[in-house]
């Protein structure tokens, strides 16, 4: 995928490691909040990661990359798309 991140199926196939274009480093605090705000509830929250629950786990780490752990491509397809476009932004 070239829209702005790679997207690479891990392990057993029960999730996905989302990797942002051109993004080393991100406030956690910022970007947590935004995917919070977007309905995700907010497990673990430390300085090495955040993680998720909502329409799929997800943890968050402090160079930017996400993952999700989902069978369905498409819904992480579209997680990804927000998190580029949005959530990185924040």
């Amino acid at each position: 995928m070239s829209d702005g991140f790679a997207m690479e199926l891990c392990g057993t196939q029960g999730s996905y490691q989302i990797v942002p274009d051109d993004i080393t480093t991100i406030d956690l605090d910022a970007v947590g909040g935004a995917i919070e705000a977007a309905g995700y509830e907010v497990g673990v929250r430390s300085r090495l990661c955040w993680t998720f629950t909502g329409r799929c786990e997800m943890t968050l780490y402090p160079s930017g990359k996400l993952m999700v752990r989902t069978e369905d491509k498409d819904l992480a397809a579209d997680v990804a798309h927000q998190h580029v476009t949005h959530w990185v932004k924040a």
